[in-house]
């Protein structure tokens, strides 16, 4: 319901949105109130579609083997589609104007949400006993789960960031369309992560999740830094195809982790959580890198900054008995007895 809801609203918020930017009177109060709703209506996909999988992947359902390749192909092509999203809004403006790509966002939202919420996997899920859903903090009163909102929120942090430094970066590169400049590095990078999510896909499962979590991390964060010294466009270019092969494994994790740690009847909540977190936590490292850019010579220092931030994320990551550690232990302890 959740999902058909949203699947009907989100798109009349937006086309209420485009409304409100070509009113005459140009209110601009309406257009941030239009554009708040568009975004508290955005159908919750992702926590819909990665409860999803850990439900058909559970511990009893046979595939549970296939867990770390279904999660590391939904990761792949969210990528993917980071990728496109772009390319598309710009053939829409290209071929009309904005409006019509803010019409086209409508409608794919209507119609991709619709056949995800109609699917035979959605019909055919059922909730989780009453008794064993999220009351009062949910989630982040299971052991681990605050440990790895953080992590989750240095990795926003430097995407975000990385929105506003790619372009910098572009702009200082070349006067010549550095937009378009931008929009390539921004998409190898992409490329190379949904590269690495397949190719992580297929490989078996860490035993240790949260060990090879924290190398991946900071790997991460080591891209990063790498990026900070590369000369020019073609130079970080191949870096961002490397480094961004380290994200969506990095991603397939995470979320495989919170599938662990998170108790059944809490996923969706957890996975809303770490959307929340990721976004709020890109907000602000967009905000952040662009005071940083701002300044003469202040590309690489906003690297840096993204690349300390994902730091923090390894670090936490990497307690041989930290939080999330033992909460992959229990839970590990769980699943076999669950097996068993």
């Amino acid at each position: 319901p959740v999902l058909l809801a949203t699947a009907v609203a989100h798109p009349l918020a937006l086309f209420g949105l485009l409304g409100a930017s070509r009113s005459e009177a140009g209110n601009l109060g309406l257009i941030y109130l239009a554009a708040g709703v568009a975004g508290a209506t955005y159908p919750p996909l992702t926590a819909a579609i990665r409860g999803a999988w850990n439900d058909l992947t559970g511990p009893t359902s046979g595939r549970y083997h296939l867990r770390n390749t279904a999660l590391a192909a939904e990761t792949s092509l969210f990528e993917i589609v980071f990728v496109l999203g772009p390319l598309l809004v710009a053939a829409f403006v290209l071929a009309a104007d904005a409006a019509a790509a803010l019409v086209g966002a409508a409608v794919v939202t209507l119609v991709g949400t619709a056949a995800v919420a109609l699917g035979r996997v959605m019909r055919g899920w059922r909730p989780h006993p009453r008794e064993h859903h999220a009351k009062g903090l949910g989630p982040l009163r299971v052991g681990g789960f605050p440990a790895l909102l953080l992590c989750v929120a240095s990795l926003g942090i430097a995407f975000g960031a990385a929105g506003v430094i790619v372009p910098a970066f572009a702009g200082d590169a070349t006067a010549d369309d550095p937009e378009s400049l931008a929009g390539v590095l921004l998409a190898v990078w992409g490329i190379g992560s949904a590269a690495g999510g397949f190719w992580f896909g297929v490989r078996r499962p860490p035993a240790n999740m949260t060990r090879q979590f924290a190398w991946l991390l900071g790997a991460v964060a080591a891209s990063f830094a790498v990026f900070a010294v590369m000369p020019g466009p073609t130079a970080l270019g191949v870096a961002l195809i490397l480094g961004g092969a380290t994200i969506a494994p990095a991603l397939t994790l995470e979320n495989t982790l919170v599938g662990r740690i998170a108790p059944a009847g809490m996923l969706n909540e957890a996975y809303t959580w770490v959307v929340t977190m990721s976004v709020a936590a890109s907000a602000a490292g967009g905000a952040v890198a662009g005071l940083i850019v701002d300044h003469a010579g202040g590309v690489p220092w906003a690297f840096l900054f993204a690349g300390a931030a994902v730091a923090v994320g390894a670090t936490v990551a990497a307690l041989p008995a930290g939080p999330i550690a033992r909460a992959e232990a229990t839970a590990v302890r769980t699943e076999h007895r669950v097996a068993a």
